[in-house]
């Protein structure tokens, strides 16, 4: 398929791509990399991040076509600065932007945005949705109708500044032989504006059942949290960050524990990637970036997609992006 593994859009740099299949369509909500000469830190400036454009196509072989802004920083009152990666979910016949950004003092939260179409516009909360922090939001609608939302990035999404219950801008990671940092999961209202539950981390363990460790960095989590489930098997999957992997874990339960399963996908064109997984007629998807666009610039990356495949006993074939 002529789309696959190349970028599906070149006039803008876009990022983080969450995938969704409406009526028939497919919607994508990245993020949107602003070209700037600052520099790449572990904090992670050099993404500044002002606004969201919907990206759709009409089948995997047909164009993708760039429906524009949908959502900027000016138009939200709680917000300071750095809307970075979004999600999206249908609920009561609306669409609900889910995005993370910088509150007036610097602290991520999360934030929500309403509107009519998949592609916007989308009308944004006075406020962020109380309880929430870090970044990265994925929201999950289960069969039985329980919205998940799974959340939290370290370094620049400031996960580990949580551990205590309370914002410590001092905050460090565990101890490398500590059970590693998850992401949070909390339950959200049908209108996808508050939590209806506590915020919690979910487990992630080995074959034996143990908590992976924060110095196992060809499996801990980093950031990026996908949810979706296949043939009755919850499957959560993520960036390893520092290793660059996508891997993923799996469970019979939306809330865990999670058993770590493999690798997704082999390192990428620059520092990490940002994905989602979806079903379209029949075969499954991995939205995905790089900065291959930009020769490796990591702020100036570019979405791409390609075909996801299953062996029988429900692991994934772990994918080379350049083969």
């Amino acid at each position: 398929m002529s789309n696959q593994r190349k970028p599906l859009i070149t006039h803008i740099f876009t990022a983080d791509p969450s995938a969704h299949v409406f009526n028939g369509k497919i919607y994508i909500y990245p993020s949107h990399d602003i070209p700037h000469d600052g520099e790449d830190n572990d904090e992670g400036d050099e993404y500044l991040m002002e606004d969201y454009h919907v990206l759709s196509m009409d089948s995997v072989e047909s164009p993708c076509v760039d429906n524009g802004e949908a959502l900027h920083m000016k138009d939200v009152k709680w917000v300071s600065k750095q809307m970075w990666a979004p999600d999206l979910a249908y609920t009561n016949g609306k669409y609900h932007l889910i995005f993370p950004a910088r509150d007036k003092n610097g602290i991520f939260r999360i934030g929500a945005a309403h509107g009519e179409s998949p592609i916007g516009p989308f009308r944004p909360d006075d406020d962020c949705i109380k309880g929430t922090c870090s970044i990265d939001p994925c929201v999950f609608v289960d069969d039985d109708g329980i919205i998940y939302m799974f959340y939290g990035g370290l370094w620049g999404g400031q996960l580990e500044k949580w551990v205590t219950g309370q914002f410590d801008p001092n905050g460090k990671e565990p101890a490398r032989d500590k059970p590693a940092l998850t992401p949070f999961c909390a339950q959200l209202n049908s209108d996808c504006n508050a939590l209806v539950s506590e915020p919690f981390h979910v487990r992630i363990v080995d074959e034996n059942g143990n908590d992976l460790l924060a110095g196992d960095e060809d499996r801990r989590y980093f950031e990026g949290p996908w949810m979706h489930k296949y043939n009755g098997t919850y499957y959560l999957s993520y960036s390893t960050g520092t290793t660059h992997y996508l891997v993923y874990a799996t469970s019979d339960s939306p809330t865990g524990p999670f058993t770590f399963r493999g690798r997704l996908m082999e390192p990428v064109i620059g520092w990490t990637t940002h994905h989602s997984i979806v079903e379209y007629e029949g075969k499954w998807y991995l939205f995905y970036h790089d900065a291959e666009l930009s020769n490796g610039i990591n702020h100036r990356r570019c979405v791409k997609f390609t075909e996801l495949k299953y062996a029988p006993d429900g692991s994934i074939v772990t994918i080379d992006p350049y083969k």
